[in-house]
């Protein structure tokens, strides 16, 4: 199994390399007021690519927040009351 991992990771690399290097083209990005950006077309995708991954992390990272904070208020109901754990134990009389 591991094997065939290492196999596709290669195969989605070579795959990768492949397309960057048949896009070395320049691209021109065109921003707005007359601003332009010249770079390989590759480098125009990453970029692309980058900034919606990072939308997207900074879009869930509200949401995490929240998750983590109901995490911690029930792990803290779960938890024994500290006073109660500190206590010393009632002596137990069996009948």
């Amino acid at each position: 199994m591991k094997y065939l991992v290492w196999l596709l990771k290669a195969a989605i690399f070579f795959t990768l390399f492949a397309f960057a290097l048949n896009n070395q083209q320049d691209a021109t990005v065109h921003f707005f007021f007359g601003t332009q950006w010249r770079a390989p077309l590759v480098l125009v995708v990453l970029a692309a690519f980058a900034l919606g991954v990072g939308t997207g992390v900074l879009g869930m990272v509200p949401r995490w927040w929240r998750h983590r904070a109901a995490a911690r208020r029930a792990h803290e109901g779960l938890a024994p009351p500290q006073a109660a754990a500190d206590a010393p134990a009632a002596p137990h009389h069996g009948l």
